[in-house]
């Protein structure tokens, strides 16, 4: 056992975290219609707008219909107070018979007349008229008042003056009479519900029409998505063009870019997928066909020797197509995993290294590779997942290991710098010549003249591994090597560096 070797099977390993996705949460929310969204929002305030509008025209149509009716009980007020005479001081009204027939000659409301004099006493007319309070007096000579009283329990109507002596704008100490002609309020009713009928009836028409004509203002506005959705209902099974942004409205732009947006990457995967199980088919014939003619050739066989022989081509054919199925699973895995952070953990790469390299020190001692680990002086977190982590760095590992000649070394190194987290593992084997290192990267690409096993994935799941970490991957010569004829390699991946978590802070030693 190499002494570095040695020194990483003393420090023991890590537990492997386990690798589960978090399931996709179901979403209970309830499925909404467009339709019917903008159509509730049009509608809503139409219909809460609809009895404000009649409460405010029942108003204003007992306002108009009052004009009229306090107009003409102004004009008996006024009539009445000139019939209002002063003898010696004391007010005497000169109302002939056929003034007082004429003043209530109404076939629809009873009308009250009243003449007080300035003691109080009742000169003429209907003594159940309630008098003007104390706030409503006015002694302005020829002012009309207006105000709502019950008589008998029925509404009513009052227009009042009071009556002066002397010469018209004068007020003296105190008036020489009221005059109050007062009306019950069936005919302004009548008119206010005349009005309200000619102006709420024509609603009742009207507002199913604003309906009709909304629901199919809508209809006709959103009859682009369901266009939209003929076509794409239309289309075959694998035709992922982009959607035409310029047949569609304005409004819908931005959904059918993002549409084309998910369709070219939907491509792209469909492409990558086609193009991996093209790749894993034609890769999986040779280790396949090298079994079935291995195993061929020892059915014929007699000589227990070359059964023997054949048996053993049989169990590395085997193990090719093991090793080639478990990498191209760990690259399909790397693929389909999330970008979304929510999968990464803090990890600390010191100890995953470590760990990872104590589970590659028994190939080391079959490859005869000294094995040796490098860890950093202080912790290096990163963000990322360990299962993922750990995966590429065994990639590396084993390429290193199997392009190592026996008698070399390989060196599994971490450390950092200020902004960034580093993981180097540097071997002194045959090296990358720098034309071939943008092309090791590739799938199933293989160096001319390596005659090493290999499926060519080991190189492709770590660049894949890495980009899931935001992470870069560099390849150098080896600069320790030491040898022009093996000048090795040396792979780096750079992760960003994690910030470290904030001390607790500081116990006051009076209170803490």
């Amino acid at each position: 056992m190499s002494p570095r070797a040695a020194e990483a099977d003393e420090e023991g390993a890590a537990s492997q975290a386990a690798w589960d996705l978090p399931s996709a949460g179901h979403s209970n929310e309830v499925q909404h219609s467009l339709f019917g969204e903008i159509l509730d929002w049009m509608l809503a305030p139409l219909l809460l707008l609809w009895p404000m509008s009649i409460a405010i025209t029942y108003l204003v149509a007992k306002s108009i219909a009052n004009q009229p009716f306090d107009h003409a009980l102004e004009d008996s007020v006024t009539v009445l107070s000139q019939q209002v005479r002063s003898v010696d001081g004391v007010p005497a009204p000169r109302l002939p018979g056929a003034a007082r027939d004429i003043l209530r000659a109404d076939d629809i409301d009873s009308v009250y007349f009243q003449i007080v004099g300035g003691n109080g006493a009742v000169l003429d007319g209907d003594r159940d008229l309630p008098r003007p309070h104390e706030d409503e007096e006015d002694v302005r000579a020829g002012a009309v008042h207006f105000r709502n009283e019950t008589l008998h329990g029925t509404p009513i109507r009052i227009a009042y003056a009071y009556v002066h002596q002397g010469a018209p704008g004068q007020a003296p100490a105190a008036p020489l009479a009221l005059v109050q002609v007062a009306e019950t309020l069936e005919k302004r009713a009548k008119l206010a519900n005349e009005i309200i009928k000619g102006v709420i009836l024509p609603q009742f028409i009207i507002l199913p029409v604003v309906l009709a004509l909304v629901w199919f203002a809508l209809s006709r506005g959103l009859s682009p998505l369901a266009e939209l959705q003929e076509r794409i209902r239309a289309r075959r099974s694998d035709d992922l063009s982009p959607i035409e942004p310029n047949q569609v409205p304005e409004e819908i732009t931005p959904l059918v870019t993002s549409l084309n947006e998910m369709l070219a990457r939907l491509a792209q995967s469909m492409e990558m997928q086609k193009r991996f199980i093209a790749d894993a088919a034609h890769q999986m014939k040779t280790p396949l066909a090298g079994m079935r003619t291995q195993s061929e050739l020892a059915l014929r066989q007699t000589d227990q020797l070359e059964i023997h022989r054949s048996l053993e081509q049989l169990a590395k054919s085997s193990e090719a197509a093991t090793r080639l199925v478990n990498q191209l699973l760990a690259l399909a895995r790397a693929e389909h995993q999330p970008q979304a952070g929510a999968v990464h953990v803090a990890v600390e790469l010191g100890e995953l290294a470590r760990s990872t390299v104590h589970d590659w020190v028994q190939a080391s001692f079959a490859y005869r590779i000294d094995l040796g680990f490098e860890g950093p002086a202080e912790e290096v977190r990163i963000q990322g997942n360990s299962l993922m982590l750990r995966e590429m760095l065994s990639n590396l590992i084993d390429n290193a290991l199997r392009y190592t000649p026996a008698g070399g070394s390989v060196t599994v190194r971490v450390r950092r710098d200020a902004a960034q987290a580093m993981l180097e593992v540097e071997d002194t084997g045959p090296g990358i010549p720098a034309a071939e290192r943008p092309h090791v990267f590739e799938r199933f690409y293989r160096i001319l003249g390596s005659n090493m096993p290999g499926s060519g994935l080991g190189l492709a799941i770590v660049r894949e591994i890495a980009q899931q970490h935001a992470a870069e991957v560099d390849i150098f010569a080896n600069p320790r090597a030491g040898n022009p004829k093996l000048p090795g390699s040396l792979f780096r991946v750079s992760f960003p560096l994690l910030a470290p978590p904030a001390p607790p802070p500081e116990e006051d030693p009076y209170y803490g």
